[in-house]
């Protein structure tokens, strides 16, 4: 396969590896993108896993609790000047207001009554008012039967407004408002480190199976004994899963402490267990791929160049 020069900048920006590095590792995958972050990871030449992207939508991400549920929903727009727009604002509010009394789910948030209409329409009228395309991306709900959910809003233009939206469910008979305030700190430090999982159980099989390929090779590179790179790749593995996994981080707010260590700590303040049974983490745009354009050719186009 031929390996163009946007093949290979595409891989710099997403490994950070040199251009002749990034360019080996493709020629030696046949071109495979994914492959070849893996290649320059084992050489050492690349740091792990999280794909380089710019943001591409705009928009809100709205949080809104009721009791012991919260709901945290996504709003997508053209433009950043529509999330300054107080209509767009408020249709934020109002749905995620709306999703609390749902499931959770996409399609029960998009087919609730929101004044009359459906969420569905009353998205579709504010394309014609606003002038602008917008999408309802997803949206989530955290309930217990007993205790909290705590939530909180980054880059926030309004209350409960933002760009990264956060729920953190606690279970626990005990004082609501103790249990609100771990849990908002817990929600600062979710929003801060973005774990991809509760727990070392919770994590996606594949992407344990993937970091230990990558940590076998890189032991093996090394010229040890399979009896020794076995445990190389535990350690490393253990090491991943505290970077990755919400109770085993270190927590934000005192580092000294685990997430897990601060809730232990946390149930023996109130004499009663607490459990962090839940989170969400929604920030705007995530996963999508802004289509990059170039100005100058546009303005070019306009001007009838």
């Amino acid at each position: 396969m031929s390996i163009t020069a946007a093949m290979v900048k595409e891989l710099r920006e997403k490994s950070g590896a040199g251009m002749m590095d990034c360019k080996t590792a493709l020629t030696e995958n046949g071109g495979d993108m994914e492959a070849a972050v893996d290649w320059l990871r084992t050489k050492g030449l690349a740091k792990a896993a999280k794909k380089a992207g710019r943001v591409a939508a705009e928009g809100l991400v709205g949080v809104a609790s009721e009791g012991n549920k919260a709901a945290v929903i996504e709003l997508n727009s053209e433009t950043d000047f529509v999330s300054r727009n107080d209509g767009f604002q408020e249709l934020v509010r109002n749905v995620a207001q709306v999703a609390v009394g749902t499931d959770g789910s996409l399609e029960a948030v998009s087919g609730a009554d929101l004044g009359g209409k459906s969420v569905s329409d009353s998205v579709t009228d504010a394309i014609a008012t606003i002038g602008e395309n917008m999408t309802l991306r997803r949206t989530a709900v955290l309930e217990v039967s007993e205790g909290v959910v705590a939530t909180y809003v980054h880059s926030a233009v309004a209350d409960g407004l933002g760009k990264i939206g956060v729920l953190v469910a606690l279970e626990s008979s005990g004082d609501k408002d103790k249990l609100n305030a771990l849990g908002r700190q817990i929600a600062m430090h979710v929003a801060a480190t973005s774990p991809l999982a509760l727990s070392t159980d919770d994590l996606d099989q594949d992407v344990v199976e993937r970091e230990r390929a990558v940590f076998s090779e890189q032991a093996r590179e090394s010229g040890k004994p399979e009896s020794i790179i076995e445990k190389m790749v535990e350690g490393r593995l253990r090491k991943f899963y505290e970077e990755v996994t919400l109770s085993k981080q270190a927590f934000v707010i005192d580092p000294d402490k685990t997430v897990e260590g601060a809730v232990e700590a946390l149930a023996k303040d109130l004499g009663t267990p607490v459990k962090l049974s839940g989170f969400v983490r929604f920030a705007l745009g995530e996963g999508i791929e802004k289509e990059e354009t170039d100005f100058a050719a546009e303005v070019a186009a306009a001007s009838g160049q």
